[in-house]
């Protein structure tokens, strides 16, 4: 998932990860949410897709993307997050697994999506790891990133009442393993970063946009359905998008690449 020894790996704790991430509306919510927004790129192609999910953990995107026919490279750092995808997944001809960090992937081969979902919040050097997988991309293709929304998170603990936290920076202890992001990324900066490079953002999206906001948290569950649509309806929308406790990013890669200074 990461890129160095400072980023996070989920090695000893893969399968409360998988619980507490995937054991819940939220995990649940966000997943729906995002296979409905890159619908247009997986589903409508008319032949199988080359993609690579870098950074996918326990293989719930990758598994959703078999289903659909396509041929997928699953990746990650923690060897325990791959072993429960490998569990999930079974033998397919369709995917490949590979037990390394981002950086350290081949750019010799390049894939028609490349997916980066919730790791760019647990790197040090996120827009590195971008610029390493734009070049997995191929000319035409597409990147999704999503990650964990630092305004939304500040927004969040205000409504909680944690201003305390809030005053502090939001930072969490060094060398405690938290399943809280540790490096939430803002979307604004995300996208200036964007700019510089050599594609054009096709789709903004805010990821739970109310769901985590919710008065009676019961709803979450017993009104998830109509939750969801409205979460589709408006987290494309102005001013909502930026609310989204995720933020999810497509950008396609240009076709003719200009020469640009790093």
């Amino acid at each position: 998932m990461q890129s160095n020894t400072q980023d996070q790996n989920f090695d000893a704790f893969a399968d409360k990860f998988e619980k507490n991430i995937y054991g819940s509306t939220k995990g649940q919510l966000r997943h729906e949410l995002l296979l409905h927004h890159l619908q247009e790129y997986t589903l409508e192609q008319g032949k199988p897709l080359d993609i690579l999910d870098a950074g996918g953990g326990t293989g719930v995107m990758t598994k959703a993307l078999l289903e659909l026919g396509h041929n997928v490279t699953l990746t990650d750092i923690s060897g325990e997050v791959l072993e429960l995808a490998r569990q999930k997944l079974g033998k397919d001809s369709h995917l490949e697994i590979l037990h390394r960090d981002i950086l350290s992937l081949s750019t010799d081969k390049q894939y028609d999506l490349v997916l980066c979902h919730a790791v760019l919040e647990w790197i040090q050097d996120p827009i590195e790891v971008i610029k390493k997988l734009l070049a997995s991309v191929k000319p035409g293709g597409h990147l999704s990133l999503s990650f964990f929304n630092y305004d939304a998170q500040l927004f969040g603990n205000m409504l909680y009442g944690n201003f305390d936290y809030v005053e502090q920076g939001m930072a969490t202890k060094k060398n405690i393993v938290r399943l809280s992001p540790n490096n939430p990324q803002k979307p604004k900066v995300i996208l200036s970063e964007l700019d510089a490079l050599p594609v054009n953002i096709i789709k903004r999206v805010g990821i739970r946009c109310f769901h985590d906001y919710l008065k009676q948290p019961e709803k979450q569950l017993s009104d998830y359905q109509q939750l969801k649509q409205l979460e589709i309806k408006y987290g494309s929308t102005e001013p909502y998008l930026w609310l989204g406790k995720y933020f999810l990013i497509v950008a396609q890669k240009k076709q003719t690449i200009e020469l640009f200074s790093e």
